[in-house]
């Protein structure tokens, strides 16, 4: 019996399409620049720049995650959660996760409350992994309140979704 599970995500499986960064290599290690500022860390806090292709061709909008599941909490960590962004965007430049930075669409709040890109601050041990997460959905819009959690924001995404690209970054303390 085959598993009909991502085996990364533990998501339900769905076609893939391409996402990459020029930021870092697939399980490369994220610089200063993408990590927070706080919490003993003194990063730029600067979201990586990403871009995709080939996604089903009716496609009418994209959510974007970054996710930690090695988090030392139950529920892992989201740090960036961008809905409604436009099937017409294939590419965001670095920064694009600072509040307001984004060109179309809107930005939920991460788990440290606010709307927007709050890179890596992992406790001491071995790194993280920083997965970027697209999916493209069959609707324009997820139609969730501003201050849906990003939870509530993937829980709804999988009703709609067409297919997955998922790109991973590592950081773990100097």
């Amino acid at each position: 019996m085959t598993s009909q599970r991502d085996p990364i995500l533990d998501l339900p499986r769905l076609p893939a399409f391409h996402l990459k960064s020029s930021d870092f290599t697939e399980n490369g290690t994220l610089s200063m620049r993408h990590v927070l500022n706080g919490f003993g860390y003194d990063g730029e806090n600067v979201s990586p720049e990403l871009s995709w292709s080939e996604a089903p061709a009716e496609t009418k909008s994209y959510v974007l995650a970054c996710f930690d599941p090695d988090a030392p909490t139950m529920s892992g960590f989201w740090h960036w959660m961008a809905i409604d962004i436009p099937a017409s965007v294939t590419h965001l430049e670095g920064g694009t996760g600072r509040p307001g930075g984004l060109p179309a669409g809107r930005q939920l709040r991460n788990d440290l409350g606010s709307a927007g890109y709050d890179g890596p601050a992992p406790p001491p041990g071995p790194p993280h992994r920083y997965m970027f997460i697209l999916h493209a959905l069959d609707v324009e819009s997820l139609e969730v309140p501003g201050d849906a959690t990003p939870t509530l924001a993937m829980f709804l995404t999988g009703s709609h979704a067409l297919a997955r690209a998922v790109t991973i970054g590592r950081f773990g303390q100097p």
